[in-house]
């Protein structure tokens, strides 16, 4: 059985072929830089979030991913809670910025993600933390992490950008 979304982190970390390559990857910020206004600011039904807040989401997502991967690459055995994704987007600015600082907030995040990556060893790669339910290894929280950014870009293709 494949996995779903619902899997949560194991889905997202399934996304993912080549864990350097998906994180230097330039695919998604380039695609972000080609959008009008009228773009970012869509979303494909009522209730749904604009792409606009999806980009402040997913940003949102990588720093907590990254302050997690922190904590368990250094043998921080504390778990960690979960957090309420539209509780986050809700209360943001994500819809008053304009798409270019959205993406450059996207971009300095993900250069402390890669630099985070870079000072990780072989072995606190394979380190264990838990967050909310899941317990993975810091190499696995990383998976979850762009995972999470291309399952994204699956649904930005498949029911806004057509």
């Amino acid at each position: 059985m494949a996995l779903t979304v619902s899997d949560g982190f194991p889905y997202y970390a399934s996304l993912v072929k080549n864990l350097n390559e998906s994180f230097h990857s330039e695919e998604n910020f380039n695609l972000l830089s080609r959008l009008t206004p009228e773009q970012w600011s869509y979303a494909y039904a009522s209730g749904k979030w604009t792409i606009k807040q999806i980009v402040g989401h997913i940003t949102d997502h990588e720093r907590i991913m990254s302050y997690r991967i922190l904590r368990f690459s250094r043998k921080d055995s504390t778990s960690l809670p979960g957090y309420d994704q539209d509780l986050m987007v809700n209360n943001s600015r994500f819809n008053d910025l304009g798409g270019s600082d959205l993406l450059e907030d996207l971009r300095n995040v993900r250069k402390a993600t890669l630099s985070l990556m870079k000072s990780l060893s072989p072995e606190q790669l394979q380190l264990t933390g838990k967050a909310w339910k899941y317990e993975l290894t810091v190499e696995e929280f990383l998976k979850a992490t762009i995972g999470h950014e291309l399952h994204h870009f699956i649904v930005l293709h498949e029911r806004y950008l057509k």
